[in-house]
């Protein structure tokens, strides 16, 4: 499994922006390989958001982010929000309980 983290900040209209994250909420949702998705506001601000996904492989993500409605649905909230975002893969536990 890998986990797509992507941090935004808000510059645009903060309702635009809401609506367009809801809606594409509900789009990678709905794509396979997809096993979870969250969009999370940092606490005691108004314009900060971290967006989780969990996806089975990259390739699935690779597939939902590549077609053209996620397209549309991103280049939305480009123009309301600066963006950091990654793929990272979990470690395997051995590796976590060593460090």
């Amino acid at each position: 499994m890998v986990t797509y983290v992507n941090k935004l900040n808000v510059h645009g209209d903060l309702v635009r922006f809401i609506d367009a994250e809801d809606r594409l909420t509900r789009f990678v949702s709905s794509r396979p390989g997809c096993v979870s998705h969250q969009t999370l506001r940092l606490v005691g601000t108004a314009n900060f958001f971290v967006e989780l996904s969990v996806w089975e492989d990259t390739a699935a993500h690779r597939a939902a982010v590549t077609s053209e409605g996620f397209r549309e649905l991103a280049r939305e909230i480009a123009v309301l929000a600066t963006r950091e975002q990654g793929l990272y893969e979990t470690l395997p536990e051995q590796a976590a309980t060593a460090a």
